[in-house]
């Protein structure tokens, strides 16, 4: 009996041991399938991030080798490097959010109590410049020209103005 039940033991302890390797055989089998489904779907989404970065930077004058050029052959010769130019550039156009009229770039008079101010900004070349403003109720964009001055000064104009419906 005492054999019987020792042999019995052993073949239920191999057939367990057996379907718990075959379980986990299949199991990890399936975790590298959904893996590699993950991965070739990521690279697949990075590829088209980098392919819908470089369409929206398109338009930018940290992308825009024309625009960059311009600001090396300036005709008092100095050489203007655009990573310094782009942000000084937004913190001037940025600095007018101060006015207690608001920002007189936007092309907007304060219709309620807030006043109109610069939000986002983006350099589009050597030349123009889109903008984001609101007042906490109307949102709308401006297009600006910009000059930078012999005396390294930057000066705005309005292009177009747009405001939205509320």
């Amino acid at each position: 009996m005492k054999k019987s039940f020792l042999l019995y033991v052993t073949i239920f302890s191999v057939l367990i041991t057996l379907l718990t390797y075959m379980y986990y055989s299949k199991q990890l089998k399936a975790c590298q399938d959904q893996l590699d489904k993950a991965s070739n779907s990521s690279k697949k989404s990075l590829s088209d991030l980098q392919t819908e970065l470089a369409d929206a930077n398109y338009f930018s004058l940290a992308h825009d080798d024309n625009a960059q050029n311009y600001f090396e052959t300036t005709q008092n010769g100095k050489f203007i490097a655009y990573e310094k130019l782009i942000p000084y550039v937004t913190e001037k156009l940025l600095d007018y959010n101060q006015d207690p009229k608001g920002n007189p770039y936007t092309g907007q008079d304060q219709i309620g109590a807030q006043k109109f101010i610069i939000n986002k900004v983006k350099i589009l070349n050597h030349r123009w410049i889109i903008a984001d403003y609101n007042d906490g109720e109307y949102w709308g964009e401006v297009l600006l020209k910009y000059f930078v001055n012999e005396d390294q000064s930057i000066s705005f104009e309005i292009i177009q103005s747009v405001i939205y419906q509320k």
